[in-house]
């Protein structure tokens, strides 16, 4: 990733169902209208659009009570578990362009079986306004985009989705940055299990440079790869308006283009999701536009190198 040439593979993934709500299955086009094959392609890189999965619903799944669509979800997780996996194996930087916060159930599942045959442990950057550690057990909704984490992690294991046994992240590799609404059990679960979470008042008070210097540390020493899944609603609803889980305090601009810089400085990065963009809710493609510039902060784009606009 810190390379002048990366070959990136685009995945769109144009998954809704995960989220109890419609449009998201529209970010993968919208961030394609904003230009984030050329932005990429502009900074050097070689990129390949794989297109957009589109996966039969997994009918040998029985329908689950506190998994909403569990059939389409698991359909997504599994085409994106092999789709990632080849692409990173092959050598290609997976860039998955969503699609709700669920299609990270396949993603980083994927990631986590290439970082396994690496012989790699796996760490995740969770960039959400939520800790999506649910499971059906504990979802006041039983929507899945509140689900993932707890999924890669192992503590979601409430139907057939994926292979037994497969590689899982170990919880305490869990990163969350941004956080600022979490339910009563899914606060327990995340304490429980050693997950690494700094919400927005630790942002206030240590300060973003001090929580990457740190994460980025820990992951270097331990000689990981890094998977970074980008939510809309990390970013400020004022900044960043398209998504359907808005929640006021979120990072703000510079906040989250410094996050990108350091990351394309540490080398670190095998992967990134782009998740809950709503073109819908959008204000004229204002969120696609911004996701499309932090993805160029991480593959080596600075602010100074921009030209200044006028208003």
């Amino acid at each position: 990733m810190a390379d002048n040439n990366t070959h990136i593979a685009l995945i769109g993934a144009p998954l809704e169902e995960g989220s109890g709500r419609r449009g998201a299955s529209m970010g993968p086009t919208a961030l394609r209208i904003a230009g984030v094959d050329s932005t990429l392609r502009d900074l050097g890189h070689t990129v390949t659009d794989e297109g957009d999965l589109r996966p039969v619903p997994a009918r040998d799944l029985a329908n689950h009570p506190k998994a909403n669509n569990l059939q389409v979800v698991a359909a997504f997780a599994r085409a994106l578990d092999t789709a990632v996996y080849d692409a990173a194996h092959s050598g290609r930087f997976p860039l998955i362009l969503g699609g709700d916060h669920a299609l990270s159930m396949g993603s980083v599942s994927g990631m986590a079986r290439h970082a396994a045959d690496l012989g790699r442990p796996l760490f995740v950057l969770w960039l959400d306004a939520h800790a999506d550690f649910n499971s059906p057990a504990s979802s006041p909704s039983g929507n899945m985009h509140g689900m993932p984490v707890a999924f890669f992690c192992g503590e979601a294991e409430f139907a057939p989705i994926l292979e037994a046994g497969r590689p899982l992240v170990d919880p305490k590799n869990v990163f969350q940055v941004g956080i600022r609404s979490v339910d009563a059990r899914e606060r327990e679960e995340i304490s429980e299990h050693g997950v690494n979470v700094f919400d927005m008042r630790a942002v206030d008070e240590i300060g973003m440079a001090h929580i990457m210097h740190d994460i980025i540390a820990r992951i270097r020493a331990a000689n990981g790869l890094l998977h970074v899944s980008l939510d809309v609603d990390f970013l400020d609803p004022d900044l960043a308006p398209g998504v359907g889980t808005t929640v006021p305090g979120g990072a703000t601009f510079r906040e989250a283009h410094l996050i990108m810089e350091m990351l394309c400085d540490s080398g670190l990065v095998s992967s990134l999701d782009l998740v809950e963009l709503n073109p819908f809710l959008d204000d004229r493609g204002k969120s696609a536009r911004i996701l499309v510039e932090l993805t160029a902060s991480l593959f080596g784009r600075r602010i100074l190198d921009r030209p200044t606009r006028s208003a």
